[in-house]
């Protein structure tokens, strides 16, 4: 299975593993499973280390890869996507990785309920 995961999963597989669920740990930790991290998580966390309301020690990318987890860019193609988006949700950076995830046909693993209303894969 092809999962990206939202920005929240990244922070919770980081830092609060007790947040995720059972069933999404069991994903993430099997080896038959691609994982993918965003470049726009890793861009939407740079932001608000940088507006002072997340703190991060240590290097981001480092701790991804001790996870296990790729990166995956965010394209042109994937972009293109988000003409066709319906407003349900007015965060931009949910609405890329929605728009990514389907481009790449990956499951979205998101606790986010709005996000379950898109036209979208959700773990």
């Amino acid at each position: 299975m092809r999962i990206l995961i939202d920005t929240h999963i990244l922070l919770w597989a980081l830092h609060a593993p007790e947040k995720l669920s059972e069933k999404q740990i069991h994903a993430l930790e099997n080896s038959a499973n691609q994982i993918f991290v965003s470049s726009i998580s890793i861009a939407e966390l740079m932001i608000k280390c940088s507006i002072g309301k997340l703190q991060i020690d240590g290097d981001l990318l480092d701790f991804v890869h001790q996870l296990g987890f790729e990166y995956l860019d965010y394209n042109a193609q994937s972009a293109l996507g988000l003409k066709d988006l319906p407003f349900i949700h007015k965060d931009p950076f949910d609405r890329m990785l929605i728009t990514q995830a389907n481009y790449h046909h990956c499951i979205l693993m998101s606790n986010d309920e709005v996000i379950q209303r898109y036209d979208c894969k959700v773990f």
